[in-house]
């Protein structure tokens, strides 16, 4: 079994979890992602089964979208509200107009620090690691982009009041330290309630299945009706056609040159592309140029 899975992860699973469990479902060993959720929220996860497991580099990087609760007034060790409590203060003040005019300090290219208990890397160890293990580290911010940050409703007028916000973000973008900071640029304080993540590039949280769902159609003998190929899931990049020369030659791993393309515009350097060959996909490949100046596709990944 080859291919992609647009999965609607729920609450309360680690995204470790999930893995497991279509593994045991589909009875694969090569079972990976192309992105964490954290434990609890929810959403769009997409899992990539079998050989596509390879390919998770290139999905990794697409944009998200996610519907985000801040609670202000609240600041937790986690930056959510699985975390213990370090302060509470009183935000009842706070108004959409005050809310909306800090909006746009968070929106565009920013610097931003990851979460302590995260997945990143420190000198070789999670940062979770070294939170739950008591340690401290200064962690160096990273550029991050947000596309978008809307403000949608909010329950005014409480001491704690619960904020809904629309993010569209790029790759690394911790939801959870965009809310905190939002709250310290208030004086409030802030953290997250609740996380739901609708999109990563073309998978939309309309088209995801639940894993009840994806558990009947495997009883039904119907679990390749929700697998989709690794071509359409990787239709963000853009391909190119080869005819048999070109298709033997790069699954023996040589490169191809313009000669070898049948359709597509040839790329420009350092953008990957698709390798299609009587419409199926043969490889992955990168455009370079040869220190004699000539133009090829290098194959970093072969089917």
């Amino acid at each position: 079994m080859i291919g992609v899975l647009n999965v609607l992860k729920p609450p309360g699973m680690t995204s470790h979890d999930v893995v497991d469990w279509l593994r045991r479902l589909t009875g694969e060993k090569k079972v990976g992602h192309a992105g964490t959720l954290d434990p609890d929220a929810c959403g769009v996860m997409v899992l990539l089964i079998g050989k596509a497991t390879r390919a998770a580099q290139f999905l990794v990087t697409e944009d998200k979208e996610y519907r985000a609760e801040a609670v202000f007034g609240v600041r937790t060790d986690t930056l959510d509200l699985s975390g213990r409590v370090l302060a509470c203060q009183d935000a009842s003040w706070l108004t959409p107009e005050a809310v909306a005019e800090v909006l746009p300090q968070f929106t565009g290219s920013i610097w931003q620090k990851p979460p302590m208990f995260s997945a990143v890397r420190y000198k070789g160890k999670r940062l979770h690691e070294l939170a739950r293990a008591g340690q401290e580290v200064e962690v160096p911010p990273r550029r991050v982009e947000v596309y978008s940050l809307q403000l949608l409703k909010g329950d005014w007028g409480k001491r704690h009041p619960r904020v809904w916000l629309h993010v569209h973000c790029g790759k690394g973008t911790y939801v959870r330290s965009l809310v905190a900071d939002l709250g310290e640029a208030l004086g409030t304080g802030a953290c997250l309630g609740f996380l739901l993540r609708t999109r990563v590039g073309r998978f939309g949280i309309g088209e995801a299945y639940t894993l009840e769902e994806l558990a009947r159609l495997k009883e039904e003998g119907k679990l390749a009706k929700a697998l989709i190929p690794l071509a359409e899931a990787l239709g963000h990049l853009p391909a190119i056609e080869v005819g048999e020369e070109g298709a033997k030659r790069i699954k023996n791993g040589g490169f191809l040159s313009p000669a070898h393309c049948l359709a597509g515009k040839w790329p420009s350097e350092g953008t990957h592309v698709r390798v299609m060959g009587a419409g199926e996909l043969l490889a992955l490949a990168l455009a370079e140029s040869l220190p004699s100046g000539q133009k090829v596709l290098r194959p970093v990944w072969v089917l």
